[in-house]
């Protein structure tokens, strides 16, 4: 990997952790602050997709459309589980779990489907990550929720779960979204472009088509006139963050720019110890510190 490329999943990580701490600061409405953050990117992306498509410098086809269709789905799979992860369980279990089981089930998927073959320093780092996600889930007995209160027993088992879900989601867009800025298109920008107005519009008609429309309308007006400052934050990091994914999948391969990618956790550890108060950080950092030595073993592999 080029310093260029290092430096673009690096610039990733730390955007990443960013938007994730604003997004931890809305709690309750999952759905709504989902639609509205994507809703957002969709129009601050769509000038310039329209510029690219009016300029001649790229085309959309049915291809691509397709693509950015599948990609919709999965980003929608995960910004909802995500956003549903953090109401339910603790910022430091949650991310630093889901960002660890990504790169492992990317690997994993690699190998049993692309049939692709590890070393056995990837195979050592694999297992290392796993570890690590053992270490910075540990807390002690009567840790405090981020939200102030007692948290509820059990909260590192459904912080687990909920990061097993968003880490499965994690590998199925990174290995879709590798292939898609790879082979069905030479422009991320207009891909993710794309990807974003389809995933407003999908959520979009979830609030008049799904159960319960009344409530996430509701819920959508309340985002939008008491949390703009993490709205606002989310639809810019968030696309800023994967957008420099993309671009460097196309200048490296997955298997190392997924796991190097995975350093916001360090970042997120500590900020989740910052900010929400959330307890045991020696333990935390150790795993955090553990998982990245896991991750960077993947990535010499």
């Amino acid at each position: 990997m080029t310093p260029g490329v290092l430096a673009l999943v690096l610039g990733a990580a730390v955007a990443h952790a960013l938007w994730n701490l604003a997004a931890k600061t809305v709690a309750g409405r999952g759905y709504a602050f989902v639609l509205a953050y994507h809703g957002l990117s969709a129009l601050l992306l769509a000038p310039v997709a329209i510029w690219l498509i009016a300029s001649g410098r790229q085309s959309i086809d049915g291809s691509l459309l397709a693509a950015a269709l599948l990609s919709a789905l999965l980003h929608i799979g995960y910004s909802v589980s995500l956003q549903a992860g953090y109401d339910h369980a603790p910022l430091g279990v949650v991310y630093p779990s889901a960002r660890g089981i990504g790169p492992v089930l990317t690997i994993i998927v690699a190998v049993t489907v692309l049939g692709e073959r590890l070393s056995a320093v990837e195979i050592i780092g694999a297992l290392t990550v796993l570890a690590g996600i053992a270490v910075v889930t540990v807390r002690p007995r009567g840790g405090v929720d981020p939200s102030g209160g007692a948290q509820p027993s059990g909260g590192v088992a459904r912080g687990l779960a909920w990061g097993a879900l968003i880490g499965t989601f994690i590998a199925g867009y990174t290995l879709w979204d590798d292939f898609a800025v790879n082979h069905v298109t030479t422009s991320p920008l207009l891909y993710f472009a794309v990807s974003e107005a389809v995933v407003a519009g999908l959520m979009g008609a979830g609030l008049v088509t799904l159960p319960g429309g009344r409530a996430r309308r509701a819920d959508l007006r309340a985002v939008v006139g008491e949390h703009r400052w993490a709205l606002v934050t989310v639809a810019v990091l968030s696309p800023l963050a994967y957008l420099l994914v993309l671009y460097a999948m196309q200048s490296a391969p997955v298997a190392l720019v997924a796991p190097v990618r995975e350093t916001s956790i360090i970042i997120g550890t500590l900020l989740a110890w910052w900010l929400f108060g959330e307890r045991n950080i020696a333990a935390k950092l150790t795993g955090a510190v553990i998982v990245v030595g896991g991750i960077g073993l993947i990535a010499l592999g």
